[in-house]
């Protein structure tokens, strides 16, 4: 049995699971999409839905051998430089193209998929999917307009904000930011995700196959991400939320996932974001929770 990690050695968890995996009678390889073309090969034929992958310590891998494929980091491709621009702007879309071409046809058993990955890049879209399986999401609004963005401010009482697509920690809204000059400024630049801020517990679940792992997150930051000493307490998710759990990882195309939450005074349950690729290593080791041993299960079934 083969199985790929999508990453390389310098990302813990990746290094971590190879490790771990190579424990059982299955070979373990990197596939660090990075080194395509320049030292990573791959040819498909269409007609015959045959490929295969040659990785740089000459190691060929058909697509049938293929069993499953973890994906950690997808870093795109790396075409050198050429003195002519053109060239090297066509050589980023021909190799892009291949790979995620050779990514989507691969038949493997995908933790997660290309599909899965997309959909995460339009978390708003992501958002709407969960509202409309039945789950709380926070008022939202995506928004480049500083009049809605006022407007919407003022019909709350505390407003954060964030990437639209992620990237940065979450920031309480300010009159600073209201600023009228600064906030036409920035909104020429980008649109930004501005939510109602709800106050609570913070929870992550993790679900994994058919399993669910969840933990408090005791924090004081308003974003949990940032404090390095924020503990880490296992919680037990009443079975309605277990299963939202469950349905939103499947309207999300994903096979496993981190899940955010937050649990109002109230008792409510309000999703913030699902992660199709998240950190898990040190949530394990404050734990205890099985994540690895859920892991490596959904990748050798």
């Amino acid at each position: 049995m083969i199985i790929l990690i999508l990453g390389d050695a310098s990302d813990a968890h990746a290094a971590h699971l190879k490790q771990t995996l190579e424990q059982k009678p299955v070979k373990v390889f990197y596939w660090n999409t990075q080194l395509f073309p320049t030292q990573l090969r791959l040819s498909w034929q269409p007609n015959h839905q045959t490929g295969c992958l040659l990785l740089p310590n000459g190691q060929r891998l058909n697509f049938q051998d293929i069993h499953s494929v973890f994906w950690r980091n997808f870093s795109g491709v790396f075409v050198p430089s050429p003195s002519n621009l053109v060239q090297h702007q066509i050589g980023v879309r021909d190799a892009s193209s291949a790979l995620r071409s050779f990514i989507q046809a691969c038949p493997a058993h995908w933790v997660n998929s290309w599909k899965a990955y997309q959909f995460h890049q339009e978390k708003p879209l992501q958002l709407a999917k969960a509202k409309q399986i039945g789950v709380t999401i926070p008022d939202t609004l995506i928004s480049n307009d500083p009049e809605q963005i006022k407007e919407f401010t003022y019909l709350h009482e505390k407003v954060i904000f964030k990437p639209v697509t992620g990237g940065a920690h979450t920031q309480l809204l300010t009159e600073k930011h209201l600023e009228p000059d600064r906030l036409k400024t920035v909104l020429k630049l980008a649109p930004v995700t501005i939510q109602e801020y709800i106050p609570g517990t913070n929870l992550r679940s993790y679900a994994i196959g058919s399993s669910v792992y969840t933990a408090e997150i005791r924090s004081s930051a308003l974003d949990f991400r940032e404090d390095q000493s924020a503990q880490l307490i296992p919680f037990e998710l009443p079975d309605t939320i277990q299963k939202q759990c469950q349905s939103i990882a499947q309207a999300f195309f994903l096979e496993w996932t981190a899940i955010d939450w937050r649990l109002t005074p109230a008792g409510e349950y309000v999703f913030l974001e699902a992660n199709p690729s998240p950190m898990f290593l040190h949530f394990e080791h404050q734990t205890g929770l099985p994540i690895t041993q859920s892991l490596m299960q959904l990748l050798l079934s």
